[in-house]
């Protein structure tokens, strides 16, 4: 099942107070990231035979993944195992924490194809993985064209962060049964966010401006990785029943889709200095979002071909502000709110009548408000 972590999980986590151990927390970030680097470690042996042009792509993947992050995914999955009734002091509690750990992998593979789709320049405050090897390639005089050979090496990034993921799973020693609930959940979140992203791709070049459109997107590009399959992930490794895995696949697809709508008017209205993203960053990528979705069904003509002559574009920072105004006064940015709210409430609510213990319903619910309510 994959080549080994060159210590156990037991081994990597000896350190950690697993019992202690609560998602969103700082002790919980370093507990993760203790996992993902010991896994990078671990790999170094398969990299360098490969040569140095292998080595630095592997290290730009490892700072990709190490140096940011809230590691919300693992803090679902790990939520959803101690809800239903996973024993933080077993012995398999490090394997799972370490199962959990990959889903940042999932997370780095989507964000930097992510990037590349949407063009964008930096990530949580640095260049974006194919504008650093573009610029690798510009700075060594190569021959060829650097943009093309920095978007096929950051590809090549985020398959390797894909294949790796499964690798940490394989590695994190989990138990036969375990990893028989486990494995089905893990495939069809892989495949869910695949098909979420070409949905996105879809959706913009075929034009389809429907709030359902984007809806859909944001259940399966985000909700179903981010919030839902990481639940789901947890549960079944702690072997809940159907009841059970359904509550919490509905507050995972609630809470998510409205942690969703949360970054859509963070893209267009975060303070650059908190997103790490320049302002109004996707009204210049063109995303089709639930907010601009509402704002053109709302729309006069005339506010709907500013919207759309605007989209997509390179707006400067007054444009961008006139474009702002426009959503605020449709009344988009007040229903996207409110959108937020519902969700949020209705996620809770099947959390609340399930038979989740009442540790994890607590944690849930901070959760769900950390989620729906945050600036960056």
């Amino acid at each position: 099942m994959g080549t080994p972590l060159s210590r156990s999980a037991a081994d990597v986590l000896t350190s950690v107070d697993l019992v202690a151990l609560t998602p969103g927390t700082p002790a919980f970030v370093a507990a993760v990231e203790q996992v993902l680097t010991e896994f990078f470690a671990s790999r170094r042996e398969i990299v360098e035979p490969l040569g140095p042009v292998f080595v630095d792509a592997a290290e730009a993947l490892e700072q990709f993944v190490v140096r940011g992050g809230k590691r919300t995914r693992p803090g679902f999955a790990w939520t959803g195992w101690l809800g239903a009734g996973g024993d933080p002091s077993a012995p398999e509690a490090a394997s799972v924490l370490t199962a959990c750990a990959a889903l940042e992998l999932v997370q780095a593979c989507a964000l930097v194809h992510d990037d590349i789709i949407d063009s964008s320049r930096t990530r949580r405050g640095f260049p974006t993985v194919h504008i650093d090897f573009t610029d690798r390639h510009r700075t060594a005089g190569w021959s060829g064209d650097g943009e093309a050979y920095g978007s096929a090496v950051a590809i090549l990034i985020g398959d390797l962060a894909l294949a790796w993921a499964d690798d940490l799973v394989n590695a994190a020693g989990l138990d036969t049964a375990s990893f028989a609930r486990f494995a089905p959940v893990w495939a069809r979140m892989r495949t869910e966010v695949l098909g979420g992203q070409l949905l996105d791709i879809n959706g913009e070049a075929g034009g389809d401006e429907s709030v359902e459109a984007a809806l859909r997107i944001n259940r399966y590009k985000t909700a179903a990785y981010t919030i839902e399959r990481p639940l789901h992930l947890g549960a079944a490794l702690a072997g809940a029943d159907d009841a059970l895995v359904a509550a919490l696949r509905t507050y995972g697809t609630d809470v998510g889709i409205a942690f969703q709508l949360r970054d859509d008017l963070l893209g267009v209205f975060g303070d650059p200095a908190v997103t790490g993203k320049p302002s109004g960053d996707d009204l210049r990528e063109g995303k089709r979002t639930v907010l601009i979705a509402e704002a053109l069904r709302r729309a006069d003509p005339e506010s709907a071909a500013l919207i759309r002559t605007g989209l997509g574009t390179d707006l400067d920072d007054e444009a961008v502000d006139r474009l702002r105004a426009v959503l605020i006064d449709l009344g988009a940015v007040d229903d996207v709110e409110r959108r937020i709210t519902e969700l949020t409430e209705t996620g809770l609510a099947a959390i609340a009548h399930s038979a989740a213990t009442p540790a994890a319903k607590h944690l849930l619910h901070d959760m769900a408000l950390a989620a729906t309510r945050r600036t960056a």
